[in-house]
């Protein structure tokens, strides 16, 4: 989405109502939905990226492992890990590097002129991040089930979790990237300055490799993050509860992981509106 458009198109409000607010975010977020299928590079970067992951270890990791008297496509445990990589794709990387753009060249700041209520332009990139990030957990669903014959969730109970796990998880990484965008200086350092982050958590959170597998600092260096916790509540969704005696606390901890992403959900919720920057380096 371009500032310039939804300025046009946001209502005139000239006090942030309730129906003033509602009608800007709606009128914002579908520009924001628009905007970003018609960005190849946002296409490609942010949804491809998993995608691409996804065909990759299924494709190389095809035998079968046990683990808790159980056997499993030793695929199937990636499927879990990578879910919450694509997450965090859209929903840190992506946002980040969005609001950094939009911020640098100005667009922002001449947003905030508008009459139109400032929390709108926050809710509507939540909204863009949640209708993107559906679409990608169901790329990666239908792809692993169709091609590659991994299971889906096989009760209502794992289909719940699923569902809180990833709206918890898409918050805390959104407002995460919101709250991050603050300390990236410049639209030139956006890619440079998030992608490193977004690999290096990759790693410590255990997309790739089992936490077991992790010494202990990288263990608990990941487990400040959300990544970590969305990982670990999606393999609650998609994998046998015998496995959980793998995790660090010999269980899936969905209590914890609930705890953990609320509060990244609070805290970067306070960071973000004390740290969000509407100005930019100065336009020419």
């Amino acid at each position: 989405m371009t500032a310039d458009t939804a300025a046009v198109t946001a209502p005139r409000t000239t006090a942030p109502s309730g129906s003033g607010l509602w009608r800007a975010t709606v009128a914002i977020s579908v520009m924001e939905v628009r905007t970003f299928f018609r960005d190849t590079r946002s296409l490609v970067f942010v949804l491809a990226f998993p995608v691409l992951l996804l065909v990759i270890f299924a494709s190389l990791f095809r035998d079968s492992v046990t683990a808790g008297g159980i056997t499993i496509p030793q695929s199937q445990f990636f499927m879990a890990g990578i879910t919450a990589a694509g997450v965090m794709s859209t929903a840190f990387q992506g946002l980040a590097i969005n609001v950094v753009q939009e911020r640098d060249s100005g667009l922002i700041r001449r947003l905030a002129r508008t009459p139109m209520p400032k929390a709108s332009y926050f809710l509507a990139k939540v909204v863009r991040v949640f209708i993107t990030t559906l679409i990608e957990v169901c790329l990666l669903l239908a792809i692993s089930f169709t091609v590659f014959g991994l299971p889906v969730p096989g009760t209502a109970t794992r289909w719940a979790t699923l569902g809180w796990v990833l709206v918890l998880g898409t918050l805390a990484c959104a407002l995460m990237g919101m709250a991050y965008s603050a300390l990236i200086p410049s639209v030139g350092a956006a890619a440079p300055m998030t992608t490193p982050v977004f690999l290096c958590l990759q790693f410590i959170s255990g997309v790739f490799f089992p936490l077991s597998q992790l010494p202990a600092w990288m263990l608990n260096l990941g487990a400040l993050f959300p990544l970590r916790w969305l990982a670990q509540g999606l393999r609650a969704a998609f994998l046998p509860d015998a496995l959980a005696q793998g995790e660090p606390g010999g269980s899936w901890e969905l209590s914890r992981i609930a705890l953990v992403l609320g509060a990244w959900v609070v805290g970067g919720l306070i960071i973000t509106v004390m740290t969000f920057k509407w100005r930019g380096p100065r336009v020419k």
